[in-house]
């Protein structure tokens, strides 16, 4: 008996997939910063990608469909497997996220973001805009969390909760410093 070939090698389990939102396909991709960071990924050479794929993480990530991708291009990347839109899509395809409405919606998805035209020397500058935006985002994220726990919490734990908080902003802090630094 043999063994089917995996796109990415040593990888047969599915994608990590999360529900697909509506309005992940809803907006215009000329002016997104995910979906153009993903575009000049899919076109980076290898040894391009690197930094850029190490610096964000898949939760920088807003809409759902970008994670996914991010995560799949990733994977092939640290995997030694070419990374660009054929394989990314035979990656969706072979993990069975290319059937029914939901897989039609994420290669349309796919081919909308293979087509935006992001120079892939600008990586390193979608990037960091892609961070940057994350980074704005948990700010928001910590406020409504503080709100929400100022009304529905016991006062033994609200402290402790907003401890959590400022330690979970003081790492992204410290991620946006390595980032602008240069280091990782």
């Amino acid at each position: 008996m043999s063994t089917a070939l995996s796109v990415v090698p040593g990888t047969p389990e599915r994608a990590d997939v999360d529900p697909i939102q509506p309005e992940d396909y809803a907006d215009d991709l000329h002016n997104d910063v995910e979906a153009l960071f993903l575009c000049a990924l899919l076109w980076a050479p290898a040894e391009a990608t690197t930094r850029a794929v190490d610096i964000l993480e898949a939760t920088d990530f807003e809409r759902t469909t970008h994670r996914e991708f991010f995560r799949l291009i990733t994977r092939l990347i640290r995997g030694g497997a070419p990374h660009n839109p054929a394989m990314v899509g035979a990656a969706l395809e072979q993990s069975g996220h290319l059937a029914g409405h939901h897989g039609s919606e994420r290669s349309r998805h796919l081919a909308n973001i293979t087509t935006l035209g992001a120079e892939h020397t600008a990586i390193d500058h979608y990037a960091r805009a892609v961070f940057s935006q994350a980074y704005r985002r948990s700010f928001a994220a910590a406020a409504t969390a503080l709100t929400q726990a100022a009304q529905q919490l016991p006062e033994d734990q609200l402290y402790e909760h907003m401890c959590e908080i400022g330690r979970s902003q003081r790492t992204f802090t410290e991620r946006l410093g390595t980032i602008k630094g240069g280091t990782r």
